[in-house]
């Protein structure tokens, strides 16, 4: 099993109580701590507003944290789960991309997808297009990067995007250019892209549901002449672990409790139940029996979300002695 963190940037209400002012120290804390722990990478959201309700909570923007992360960091691969492709032209973010990549030596990734936050699109003028136009979008978006990155220009007619000689130069240090990782489990488009284009793809859900997804996925490859297993299948996970079944709910109960106030107690106890349901949540033996199940099905990567990493670090440690410990 691989694995990554999330950095808390304030989108899930995790950096609430805390200075703004403060907040580029603590994300950069727990940057600089992944990186020298045993974490393959690290993940932001590319959001503009809180989740799950809007509200004037800081929320702090992905790729220009990307380029931070990139210049303060010196192993870890650093990702955005995922970026929107509807937010900005894909010729602009191929080249924002190359140059977050440069900067960190060659170890940036590429998340994409269709998006879904409706409040984000109109708020900030992008309007909201049906399903099926924010899918062909991200078709033609991701055309256009692959483009631009194997060859330093990208031309496209398209319905959505036009480009015509965009140059991308230089070119991304990686060879092959930025791995994509296509998020969404869509089975007649989105996992169509991802046997195209995608070293990656994410998904989840339960495991009969993540076996179908797989199987589909499978078809797009063999449609194509591609090997099926050359794609690597991730899942990000809610993750709030202890010793005991009984610790991790008391952990849980202090994140409802510090998110009640933001997001008022209907939608608190949906994520409470969202994180009791999550294979991420438990005593650390538990979860590391979850997890290597899911490996059994196919997720060889797991992304995980802690709630609690800007307040308090002994959940993320328990978890790296004795999940990552044990399963890497």
């Amino acid at each position: 099993m691989r694995f990554g963190t999330f950095i808390p940037q304030g989108w899930r209400f995790d950096l609430v109580g805390i200075e703004p002012a403060e907040h580029w120290a603590v994300m950069n804390g727990l940057a600089q701590r992944a990186d020298a722990g045993p974490w393959e990478s690290l993940w932001v959201y590319d959001h503009f507003h809180t989740t799950p309700v809007h509200s004037d909570e800081a929320t702090h923007e992905a790729w220009t944290l990307m380029a931070a992360f990139a210049a303060s960091t010196s192993r870890i691969r650093l990702g955005q789960m995922c970026t929107c492709m509807g937010y900005r032209n894909p010729a602009y973010l191929a080249k924002v991309a190359a140059t977050v990549d440069a900067v960190s030596g060659g170890r940036t990734e590429m998340g994409i997808g269709g998006g879904w936050y409706e409040h984000e699109w109109e708020a900030y003028g992008y309007g909201f297009p049906p399903v099926r136009d924010r899918l062909r979008m991200l078709r033609e978006g991701v055309d256009i990067m692959n483009q631009a990155w194997t060859t330093g220009r990208a031309t496209l007619d398209g319905e959505y995007y036009q480009v015509d000689g965009a140059i991308v130069r230089p070119l991304p240090l990686q060879d092959g250019g930025i791995p994509m990782w296509i998020a969404g489990g869509g089975e007649k488009v989105t996992l169509k892209i991802a046997a195209q284009y995608a070293a990656y793809t994410n998904f989840a859900g339960p495991l009969e549901q993540i076996d179908h997804k797989s199987e589909v996925l499978r078809g797009h490859c063999d449609a194509i002449g591609r090997d099926f297993a050359s794609i690597t299948r991730s899942s990000n996970v809610n993750t709030i672990v202890g010793d005991t079944d009984a610790e991790a709910r008391d952990r849980l109960a202090a994140v409802k409790a510090r998110l009640l106030p933001h997001v008022g107690q209907e939608r608190a106890d949906v994520i409470e139940k969202e994180f009791l349901a999550s294979p991420g949540f438990g005593a650390v033996d538990r979860v590391a029996e979850n997890l290597a199940e899911r490996e059994r099905h196919g997720i060889t990567y797991a992304i995980h979300y802690f709630p609690e990493a800007a307040y308090d670090l002994s959940g993320i440690e328990l978890f790296e002695r004795k999940v990552i410990a044990a399963l890497s």
